[in-house]
């Protein structure tokens, strides 16, 4: 399993011959100028919530490569009534795809499209292919119900928000990774604007402290599971 970081809380993720693309918000981010949306794969697109910052580059690349939009029910459908290929979820509901399963997990956020339309319920995601079981958290503020996780699924990476303000922060991440039962963390949703700047080695230290590995990627940068 292959991550790679595209800003914000936009990821690639390549399961062998699969390429996933979650919450794409490229282009409106000056920090990812040098990422080049028409040069991006994608099979899959996985959807936490409707928020600008999150889908913005939704149509553009599901039209180029025909992705398969994954999200809540309401997210989904709005995308499959554009004539998008979708397939809704709801929390708690898991599917089988190529490849591996996806679970649709609680989040404490809120859901809005960028006209205000109602975006259904935040959420997050837990993967869990051959090799590797990853928990990406989406918006969230830290919740008792991450401690549902682990029950099910032994997770190899737990990928988390860390920039406060309109998530959790730092301190909340150490505790979340205590709640899923994994020390190995990628965050995410850090200094794209100034509510959400963030001290880079003050938070590694953190997590160092409590025996936990906290990586944060620059733009464009990978890591393999």
């Amino acid at each position: 399993m292959k991550i790679t970081f595209y800003g914000h809380a936009c990821l690639g993720i390549q399961i062998e011959d699969v390429n996933i693309l979650v919450d794409p918000f490229i282009t409106g981010n000056e920090k990812a100028s040098h990422i080049n949306i028409d040069e991006i794969k994608a099979d899959y697109i996985l959807l936490t919530h409707a928020h600008q910052d999150h889908i913005l580059d939704v149509e553009a690349i599901a039209k180029r490569t025909d992705a398969v939009i994954v999200s809540n029910f309401e997210i989904a459908s709005h995308y499959g009534n554009k004539g998008f290929q979708f397939h809704p979820m709801n929390h708690g509901g898991s599917w089988d795809f190529e490849f591996g399963t996806v679970k649709y997990v609680n989040a404490i956020h809120t859901s809005s499209f960028p006209d205000g339309s109602y975006g259904g319920q935040p959420g997050g995601f837990v993967i869990e292919s051959e090799h590797k079981n990853i928990y990406i958290a989406g918006d969230t503020a830290l919740t008792m119900d991450m401690k549902l996780i682990p029950l099910r699924t032994k997770l190899d990476l737990a990928i988390l928000p860390i920039g406060s303000n309109f998530t959790m922060d730092v301190d909340d991440a150490i505790i979340a990774s205590d709640f899923v039962q994994c020390d190995k963390v990628l965050g995410y949703h850090f200094d794209t604007f100034g509510y959400i700047e963030i001290n880079h080695e003050e938070a590694k230290r953190k997590f160092f402290d409590k025996n936990k590995d906290l990586m944060l990627l620059e733009i464009g940068e990978s890591i393999e599971l």
